[in-house]
């Protein structure tokens, strides 16, 4: 047992695996074990998509023999001990899957069907012997995804004087920033009431079944006249940086940010002059044609992008191809996501519709695409080094990169900066309300000035700082004797009406307490990229189904 990783409770009992068993066995290739030098899948993404409740089996065995699950359930409460058990959430929690992989499937060389049992999975013998472990990979990286998920909040961390202490001290921050804190820059998010999906939604000139429709790779693919009569209007083109940009960039001049994970693709960081930005799902500085790949500046389709064409490789020799009138909509079928379509405009050559050669797409991650191997790898170094988190403006709604809080050692402090709670984690200290003024405030307390605009921008920052609000910032105000605090434009309506009846009944104007607050159980985080499923304990019975099927 590593004695840096502390001993924890088990989370999952093993008596209680009856409850998680696969049926109906099919034939499948002689097993093997995954061993030393074989080609694992390292990254951090957990494929589940596409399973539904229903491929689960229920109480009805279909005639599967009671005496070989009572024997597999033996088995595997004979497994492991307890403090085995609690040393492998350890070292997951603090090492992280990838490690936790490395150590115990490839270093350790323990099959994959006994470390599922660790976590409450069962394998009937006729399936245990029937399927290989690398075919069981995914089920258990989607088993350690979940347990990663249930995050304990460190409850030393309760207040805004502790969130000061911890930026005065720490020396490795991560911030992950998403739409929020481009908000005030006149960019509109993608999922509030007013943001990008719900103006797409009221527009319907577009002819979409569902707005992320328009960020569809395969749609894009076959339509890419819909997503360039749009894309002007998200172009990032005359926006002035926020407070939160600056916000990041000072704690890049004082040496203490390890990395900012954006979601955006607005490229307002790199503007700012943030030099250790990973825009992870991409952004409009460039460009690659999708069947030569070849890379250009994306000034090089800005003239294409707002006359609204089509913009074309000028080395690929398909020539352009007619325009296409904007498709009608598709009927929807059973349990496909709303944007499928099986017809087809012609013979697809190496997966792209013959009409589509040449077709130059800006580098922004779409629905249906990986995120970077750089991703993976500055996550994986990343998360060794960082002692703390600030989340800021974002919902946490895709993966993979919502999953960064759950694959950072569970002993990192975790700040969320946000306007609206995000129920499904659970960060140590919650700050609601209007990003850019709860940055202003901490910079305030820090006595910290924000970085300066770059001279090219600088008529703007004296807007900024002088910027007035209906009602002046005043000090924030304590849920009860919660860890959440509720800064000016704080949202949260039932939610936050809930945090006060458990943690006091009242909103406390002090900045102080020595009660300890109320710990939450967080949700596991939604998906609508490649994430592991939501489903409770049927997530990796789905994915063990899913495995016996190739």
């Amino acid at each position: 047992m590593d004695p840096t990783v502390p001993k924890v409770a088990v989370p999952i009992a093993l008596e209680r695996k009856a409850e998680h068993h696969v049926t109906d066995p099919t034939t499948l290739a002689q097993p093997h074990e995954v061993a030393k030098g074989m080609e694992l899948d390292f990254s951090y993404d957990v494929d589940s998509e596409g399973l539904y409740e229903e491929d689960v089996d229920s109480d009805d065995d279909d005639g599967e023999d009671d005496e070989d699950l009572k024997e597999a359930i033996q088995e595997a409460n004979n497994a492991f001990s307890e403090e085995e058990v609690g040393m492998m959430m350890g070292y997951l929690r603090e090492k992280g899957m990838v490690d936790w992989m490395k150590e115990f499937v490839v270093e350790r060389q323990i099959p994959v069907k006994k470390l599922l049992m660790a976590f409450g999975i069962v394998l009937p013998k006729a399936v245990s012997e029937a399927t290989p472990d690398l075919m069981l990979m995914n089920v258990l990286k989607v088993t350690l995804t979940r347990i990663l998920r249930r995050r304990e909040r460190l409850t030393q961390y309760n207040t805004v004087d502790d969130v000061l202490n911890l930026l005065r001290s720490s020396s490795r921050i991560i911030v992950l920033s998403g739409a929020g804190i481009s908000v005030s820059c006149g960019i509109p998010d993608f999922r509030s009431s007013t943001g990008l999906y719900a103006m797409l939604n009221q527009e319907g000139k577009y002819q979409l079944d569902d707005p992320q429709q328009m960020f569809d790779i395969g749609y894009f693919r076959e339509n890419p006249e819909v997503f360039y009569s749009f894309a002007s209007q998200i172009y990032p083109s005359n926006f002035v940086p926020s407070p939160c940009h600056r916000f990041i960039k000072t704690l890049e001049e004082k040496n203490v940010l390890l990395r900012n994970y954006t979601q955006n693709i607005d490229t307002l960081e790199t503007i700012m002059g943030v030099q250790r930005v990973l825009q992870c799902h991409g952004s409009f500085a460039t460009a690659s044609c999708i069947q030569c790949k070849r890379q250009v500046e994306g000034s090089e389709i800005k003239d294409a992008i707002f006359a609204k064409e089509v913009p074309y490789c000028k080395v690929c020799e398909a020539g352009v191809p007619p325009k296409k009138p904007v498709p009608k909509k598709a009927k929807k079928k059973n349990k496909a996501k709303p944007w499928d379509n099986d017809d087809s405009d012609g013979d697809d050559v190496d997966g792209i519709p013959s009409r589509q050669k040449g077709i130059m797409k800006v580098n922004i991650t779409f629905f249906g695409e990986p995120l970077t191997d750089r991703f993976h790898s500055l996550l994986h170094e990343d998360r060794q080094a960082t002692d703390l988190l600030l989340v800021i403006g974002t919902s946490l709604k895709v993966a993979p990169v919502s999953e960064i809080l759950t694959h950072l050692p569970h002993s990192v402090p975790q700040i969320l900066i946000n306007k609206t709670p995000v129920t499904h984690v659970n960060p140590d200290v919650i700050l609601l309300g209007d990003a850019d003024e709860i940055v202003k405030y901490i910079c305030k307390q820090l006595d910290w000035e924000l970085a300066p605009l770059p001279e090219s921008l600088a008529k703007f920052s004296q807007q900024q700082n002088t910027k007035k609000r209906e009602l002046e910032q005043g000090e924030p105000r304590r849920v009860g004797n919660s860890h959440v605090w509720l800064f000016d434009g704080a949202e949260g309506g039932k939610w936050i009406e809930r945090m006060q009846a458990n943690a006091g009944g009242q909103v406390d104007d002090s900045s102080k307490t020595d009660t300890p607050p109320v710990s939450e159980n967080s949700r596991p985080t939604t998906s609508r990229t490649s994430s592991a499923g939501l489903g409770g304990e049927s997530d990796a019975t789905r994915e063990t189904k899913k495995a016996r099927k190739k």
